[in-house]
């Protein structure tokens, strides 16, 4: 007795999308994972001029302590298997750091060259976002 076995001809798309999606969402939160450390422990060093940059818009220079750590701990959040929740709080607290930074520059009027002060923490807040979107159902809560 033989069988016909149906294949859905879509299956294949679908997988290769979900894979392409998986890789989207590697890179995307590789390159942001990246950024928060590299972010974050030039604070912790206070190196490359972070602490004209809080000085300038008038926050006292133990707050790259703060920021550093929170960064670090967040970025490793973020790469490590599990803990859906502790990613979901990494995530929001990436985006609150990123657009609090941009726009505590302008209220103080420190846009840096070409508006950099303001762009970067903003391109960092889009690649968070864009991270959480992409994220596999076992990222999810």
């Amino acid at each position: 007795m033989s069988k016909t076995i149906h294949v859905d001809p879509t299956m294949k798309v679908n997988t290769q999308s979900r894979g392409g999606i998986m890789i989207g969402y590697w890179a995307v939160t590789g390159l942001l994972a990246a950024a928060i450390t590299l972010s974050g422990i030039g604070q912790l060093m206070q190196l490359g001029g972070n602490v004209e940059l809080v000085k300038n818009i008038g926050y006292p220079v133990y707050v790259l302590t703060i920021l550093g750590i929170w960064k670090v701990l967040g970025a490793v959040a973020l790469i490590i298997p599990g803990l859906p929740r502790l990613k979901e709080w990494a995530h929001a607290g990436i985006f609150f750091l990123m657009t609090g930074a941009a726009l505590s520059h302008v209220f103080a009027n420190d846009y840096g060259d070409y508006g950099f002060n303001i762009v970067l923490p903003l391109f960092y807040a889009a690649l968070n976002i864009a991270s959480w979107a992409l994220r596999p159902k076992s990222r999810k809560l």
